[in-house]
């Protein structure tokens, strides 16, 4: 199905595939849906923080920043409800058998605050093996040549090459893993059912499949993003004291985010060839990040994405 250009409706809604599941986010609710292994839909609603009505936080590259983090946290708080409901059967040991770790957590600061901690503590160990391999290490490599190349803008050059290339191999080696084949089929089932949304059309299985699973708004494409605005920031840091680079660069990394972002959002609200330039690297990455769907996980995504639409349609307006 088709449908006139310029009756889409541009929303703010987005998600997140999860494990056997998909989350979506709403301008007032966050919904969960997962598969469980009986075949039945599970799913977990919560209304949004009040941070993300404060007018302050959504001035431009700021909100970037602030999304940036935020996603983080909701994503792995979304990924931790769904692992729960897969458990490893063959272990033989007591489901509700903790860990010392864990009983201790617990004792110490209860069990919200035990999984509080926890879910902080995923989000900065991610960002700093994200640090770590795509902005330190290219750094690092790139450094090797110094003697070598002369001209610190070209070294940032060959710098932001390097790190797509790890970037790219990175991606195409989890694809290739048996679980995350599964997790990006919900990837793709997100896109398509918001496409469907965006389109007016009911929210069905049959309309949502004929949908494209590639999205201008993807995580991916926010990440590629990142990597090329990278280059252009860090060319207006010298390469003179390796100590100092390393330490701007992780300075600017909210600012890279945060034009990143606005690169995206710009690209999601407009339809024209200057924007469909702008966004065809990140979906053609996502030909690796997003597979086709089956009905039963279009079904899960549509489960989620009803859960979040307001009752007036111009308050998700992207």
């Amino acid at each position: 199905m088709s449908c006139n250009k310029s009756n889409i409706h541009k929303t703010s809604i987005g998600g997140q595939a999860v494990i056997e599941g998909v989350m979506m986010k709403g301008p007032d609710k966050i919904a969960t849906s997962v598969r469980k292994p009986d075949g039945e839909i599970e799913i977990d609603i919560k209304p949004c923080g009040k941070s993300r009505k404060n007018k302050f936080l959504n001035l431009p590259i700021l909100r970037g920043c602030i999304n940036f983090f935020d996603s983080m946290i909701l994503g792995v708080k979304s990924l931790m409800w769904s692992a729960t409901f897969f458990d490893l059967e063959e272990d033989d040991s007591p489901k509700d058998k903790q860990s010392k770790f864990e009983k201790w957590m617990e004792e110490k600061l209860g069990s919200e605050k035990a999984l509080n901690a926890v879910i902080y503590f995923s989000v900065a160990l991610s960002l700093v093996m994200s640090v770590g391999l795509f902005i330190l290490l290219p750094t690092i490599i790139v450094g090797l040549l110094d003697n070598v190349i002369k001209s610190h803008i070209l070294l940032t050059l060959c710098e932001g090459v390097v790190r797509i290339a790890i970037f790219l191999t990175y991606l195409a080696l989890v694809a290739r893993m048996e679980d995350i084949k599964r997790v990006f089929m919900y990837h793709g089932a997100e896109h398509k059912t918001i496409h469907c949304y965006e389109q007016g059309l009911d929210l069905t299985v049959e309309n949502v499949r004929s949908q494209s699973r590639l999205h201008p708004r993807c995580g991916t494409s926010f990440l590629l993003v990142v990597m090329v605005i990278s280059i252009i920031v860090f060319s207006f840091i010298s390469w003179s004291n390796p100590l100092i680079r390393l330490v701007l660069r992780l300075a600017l990394l909210p600012v890279v985010a945060g034009i990143s972002y606005e690169i995206i959002k710009f690209a999601g609200r407009h339809d024209n060839y200057f924007t469909a330039i702008l966004s065809a690297p990140g979906k053609w990455l996502q030909y690796i990040t997003t597979n086709e769907p089956d009905d039963s996980q279009i079904e899960v995504a549509i489960n989620s994405l009803k859960a979040v639409m307001p009752e007036n349609r111009d308050d998700d307006k992207w």
